[in-house]
C-alpha cells in the first residue's frame, strides 16, 4: 500500500508539472507552435513521450488544462450566485460572469498563465470548442447566471443578444490576458489591483449589454 500511494504521489507530481509548464509554454507560444517535447523538458521528464503517456493528445492536455482552472471558477461563482440571489440589477449578474475569473487569476499570482492561455485556445475554432466542451461541464452554474443576465435585458432582440454575449466573452477574455502579460513583464498597468481591474470590466460589459439597438429601416 504504501508502495503503490508513493507511486501514485509520483504520478501526480509529473502530471502537475507537466500542466504547468504546457500551460506556461502554450500562453506564451501558442498550442501548435509548442510540441510535447518542448513540455517534457520544461517539466523536468527526461522521456519526451510523457505527455502522451499521461494525457493522450495535446488536446486531451489542453481539456486538463482547462478543467483543472474552470473547477476553481465555478466555485467562485456558485459562492457569487449564491450572495446576490434574485437580483433584478444587471450589475450583479455581469459581476458574476467577471469576478469568478479575476478572482481566480489573482489568487494564481504574478506570473501567471491562465488569462494567455484561454487567450490563445480560444482565438482556434477547435481548440475553442474543447474548452467550452469543458467549461460547461464543469460550469453548471453558468445557466443559471445566464436566465439571470437575460432576465435584466430581455427587451433585446435574440441576434442582438447572442452578439453582446460573444462581445462579453471576448472582453473578459482579452482584458484579463492583457493585464496578466503586463503583470508578467512588469510593465505598468492601468488598474493598480485585480479588483479594481474587474469594476473597470464590469463597468463596461454592463455599458456594452445597456447600449441602444441601432435599426437600419
Amino acid at each position: 500500500m504504501a508502495g503503490r500511494t508513493r507511486r501514485d504521489e509520483q504520478v501526480h507530481a509529473t502530471r502537475e508539472a507537466l500542466l504547468e509548464a504546457a500551460e506556461r509554454l502554450f500562453a506564451e507560444h501558442g498550442v501548435h507552435a509548442v510540441a510535447n517535447r518542448q513540455i517534457s523538458e520544461a517539466a523536468g521528464q527526461g522521456n519526451n513521450a510523457a505527455v502522451s503517456y499521461h494525457f493522450g493528445t495535446k488536446i486531451d492536455l489542453v481539456r486538463a488544462i482547462s478543467r483543472r482552472h474552470a473547477e476553481v471558477i465555478e466555485v467562485n461563482r456558485v459562492r457569487m450566485l449564491e450572495a446576490i440571489g434574485g437580483s433584478v440589477d444587471l450589475r450583479d449578474w455581469v459581476a458574476c460572469a467577471v469576478r469568478p475569473v479575476t478572482e481566480h487569476v489573482a489568487a494564481l499570482g504574478t506570473p501567471s498563465w491562465y488569462g494567455r492561455f484561454i487567450a490563445q485556445v480560444t482565438a482556434d475554432p477547435a481548440l475553442r470548442a474543447v474548452t467550452s466542451e469543458e467549461f460547461a461541464a464543469a460550469s453548471p452554474s453558468m445557466q443559471k447566471l445566464q436566465e439571470g443576465l437575460n432576465r435584466c435585458v430581455a427587451e433585446l432582440p435574440p441576434e442582438v443578444h447572442a452578439e453582446r454575449a460573444a462581445m462579453t466573452r471576448h472582453l473578459i477574455t482579452q482584458m484579463v490576458a492583457e493585464r496578466e502579460r503586463a503583470l508578467a513583464d512588469g510593465e505598468p498597468t492601468s488598474r493598480a489591483s485585480w479588483r479594481e481591474a474587474a469594476n473597470g470590466l464590469i463597468d463596461a460589459v454592463v455599458a456594452l449589454w445597456q447600449a441602444p439597438v441601432t435599426r437600419e429601416d
